[in-house]
């Protein structure tokens, strides 16, 4: 057993408001917004330098994933610039990762949320079950900030897991989706060089299915074996490709012991697919490392049970909710294997639009805490799916306007009338329903 200390201090209350969203990547920054401007009082919560998760400093692209019409997910497509026909399923091209972190900046600077940048969070403040705030590790110290309702879009689950809901991580035999860390490359000679989004691209290279090709090469010892399955996207310059491809199993991010390791294979891996690239892919001869992400891309770790756990066979059934608020959520189910290359499972699993109940953003046994993002209440199997950013900033939207609601008229999350939400969400242009 470890050691421990009892330690005892006093925190000072640096703010009060309305909502205080935990996480500023897609889920955290749509909550944020959409809070913010039906009227409350935001506190936005970034334990890196800049807002925009994923979007920015995890270097994820392209926006993947579709939603129902009118959704903020729109919005954030237009503010990053991506060509709306790029964005048809997974089709797109990967945005400017650099122009992102301004113009999401400029997205979150709203007279009514207050960014508290290189903060994390490090305990939650409750009454009883009920979450009233939390404390933060800062540059300051620590500081606590309050409110009647948190909205924990970290990802990880942090606040969640600190006010003691039920968690649960991985598959049955506990092993989750493999960490990437994405990079970019330029010098790419566009003429020749091929675009490979995923799994279920079948483009080939010189008569081969390009992936066939890159899995002969990983047997025949040209690549590791577990980076066998190279994606390739295009972005929206000229001669570059958003390489997806590096990959560590294994990784719990959720253990601190476990980051260093995992970064430093994933980097590792960047120049061992760099000498690939270069004596093996044509056109790929001249390019170059532009950039990469400042943090490990993680697919998968803790997922919050809440009051209805969503499953993949309701995506397969294109399952409708009377509590809906995302509608027409779709992506595959795409579960990149936990214990190798490529996908867990030999079929990819397709799915009909469906819709996420509201009962998903609520932590069973726990008040005053609303989840949005990839770890929100699902089954491992369906995480696989509802885990990528289009539908991740369309849960931070409805969470967000949920949470401004419930302040607005002192109500926990728990509390509020679904119809309530629903009306305020067609309110703003958003499809809920099937026509």
């Amino acid at each position: 057993m470890a050691e421990k200390i009892n330690y005892s201090n006093p925190v000072e209350i640096a703010g009060k408001y309305d909502v205080i969203v935990a996480g500023a990547g897609p889920a955290g920054i749509c909550a944020a917004v959409a809070a913010a401007r039906d009227g409350a009082k935001v506190a936005l919560i970034e334990r890196y330098g800049v807002v925009g998760g994923n979007l920015t400093t995890g270097y994820v692209g392209p926006v993947l994933g579709m939603v129902g019409k009118g959704t903020m997910r729109d919005e954030i497509v237009r503010i990053l610039e991506i060509p709306e026909n790029d964005m048809i399923g997974e089709t797109g091209k990967a945005h400017d990762f650099e122009k992102a972190k301004l113009t999401l900046s400029e997205f979150v600077n709203h007279e009514n949320i207050d960014v508290y940048l290189q903060s994390s969070v490090y305990d939650v403040v409750k009454d009883g079950d009920k979450v009233t705030g939390v404390i933060l590790a800062t540059n300051e110290g620590r500081m606590a900030l309050l409110a009647p309702v948190t909205i924990d879009c970290t990802g990880d689950a942090i606040v969640a897991t600190l006010a003691g809901a039920h968690i649960e991580k991985g598959r049955e035999d506990g092993l989750m989706q493999p960490v990437t860390l994405e990079f970019t490359i330029d010098g790419v000679d566009e003429k020749r060089g091929v675009i490979c989004i995923g799994d279920v691209d079948n483009v080939e290279l010189n008569g081969e299915r390009f992936l066939d090709y890159c899995k002969r090469c990983a047997d025949e010892g040209k690549i590791p074996a577990n980076l066998a399955a190279v994606r390739l996207h295009p972005t929206v310059k000229e001669g570059q490709r958003q390489v997806n491809t590096t990959q560590a199993n294994g990784v719990d991010i959720t253990k601190v012991s476990d980051i260093f390791p995992a970064d430093l294979e994933l980097r590792r891996q960047i120049y061992i697919l760099m000498d690939f690239f270069h004596n093996n892919l044509p056109g790929y001869e001249n390019c170059r490392v532009k950039a990469s992400g400042t943090t490990t891309g993680v697919r998968e770790t803790r997922r919050v049970m809440g009051d209805y756990v969503l499953t993949a066979e309701d995506m397969v059934e294109g399952k409708c909710f009377p509590d809906v608020a995302v509608h027409e959520a779709e992506f595959i189910v795409d579960i990149h294997n936990p214990a190798g290359a490529g996908q867990a499972e030999d079929k990819i699993q397709y799915v009909i639009p469906y819709d996420i109940p509201y009962r998903c953003f609520l932590p069973k046994g726990v008040e005053g805490l609303l989840v949005a993002g990839r770890c929100i209440s699902g089954t491992h199997r369906a995480h696989a799916s509802y885990r990528v950013m289009s539908i991740c900033m369309a849960m931070g939207e409805a969470v967000g306007t949920a949470a401004a609601i419930c302040a607005k008229e002192s109500k926990t999350p728990r509390e509020l009338r679904v119809t309530e939400l629903q009306d305020k969400l067609t309110e703003k242009g958003i499809e809920l329903w099937k026509k």
